[in-house]
């Protein structure tokens, strides 16, 4: 059954793994889904050879506005969204992918802007933060306090800029970072993503009040693990509401991206294919 009744035409930008799998569903599932893909852009145009259609590809992101995208989903880098969000909001809506991109503060300003001036919607997956509707929630009625979120991963799987990266690991696990997600995003822009998801899903704690930790452990070689913990402030009897969750989720060896984000990832644009555009940013 088609998710409306004309076809929602979207465009991909990045094709790393990420980019792959949603080409592949969008191309297999898409037009019984109403779905229509209408172009892929990667940075490496070499990298698209032989498995997306040369119809297809689009060799410059500043023409993407001839295509007539609906929405544009972004799996690339941060830079992406930092250099060229605010234009791909002037023809269509977006998905954005690396809502690290968003710690900065003029960054979310110019989508912001951009969004309202467009009348197009920013969504941004949530990725691998379990719980999101929860944590908006609890955060909506005034009933959080604190949201700390652990990213845990053998040390292949980070791609780490700037002093993080001249961190050394001292024995099986290393403790790379623990502070502001803010703080982390723009040295760990491929591996802060979940914690960016969960500063925009508690806006009264935000990229200054969600406290990011960034682990290297020796030990998973095959697998991210995600602990999510957060708390309320006093009750009358002075406990307070506590929840913590630990999600493992399986990744190929050095993988930036676990296996069962890219299926949450597919689910998120088809999400976002179902409401309305709207101004502002919003998780999906």
């Amino acid at each position: 059954m088609a998710l409306d009744r004309v076809p929602r035409r979207v465009g991909v930008v990045g094709y790393g793994r990420l980019g792959q799998s949603l080409v592949s569903h969008l191309l297999t599932q898409g037009p019984e889904l109403g779905l229509e893909l209408v172009f892929v852009w990667n940075r490496d145009p070499g990298r698209m050879a032989g498995s997306v259609p040369p119809s297809l590809q689009l060799q410059n992101l500043t023409a993407l506005g001839e295509r007539h995208p609906d929405l544009v989903v972004e799996v690339a880098h941060p830079k992406i969204i930092q250099e060229s969000g605010a234009q791909i909001l002037r023809y269509a809506s977006l998905l954005v992918g690396s809502p690290s991109a968003l710690a900065d503060q003029a960054t979310e300003q110019q989508l912001l802007e951009a969004s309202h001036r467009w009348n197009h919607t920013v969504f941004v997956a949530r990725g691998a933060l379990w719980g999101t509707e929860d944590i908006t929630r609890l955060d909506a009625a005034g009933g959080l306090q604190s949201l700390r979120i652990t990213m845990a991963t053998h040390p292949d799987g980070f791609r780490l800029e700037g002093p993080l990266a001249a961190v050394p690991s001292t024995g099986r696990r290393t403790v790379l970072y623990e502070g502001p997600v803010r703080g982390l995003c723009p040295f760990a822009p491929r591996n802060s993503n979940t914690m960016a998801a969960a500063a925009l899903a508690a806006p009264s704690l935000g990229f200054d009040r969600v406290v990011g930790v960034l682990v290297a452990d020796l030990s998973l070689t095959d697998m991210h693990v995600v602990d999510v913990e957060l708390s309320g402030p006093p009750g009358p009897t002075g406990r307070r509401f506590a929840v913590h969750t630990h999600r493992e989720n399986p990744a190929e060896p050095g993988a930036v991206t676990g296996s069962a984000t890219v299926t949450t990832f597919w689910r998120s644009l088809l999400g976002c294919c179902q409401l309305p555009s709207r101004p502002g940013i919003h998780l999906c």
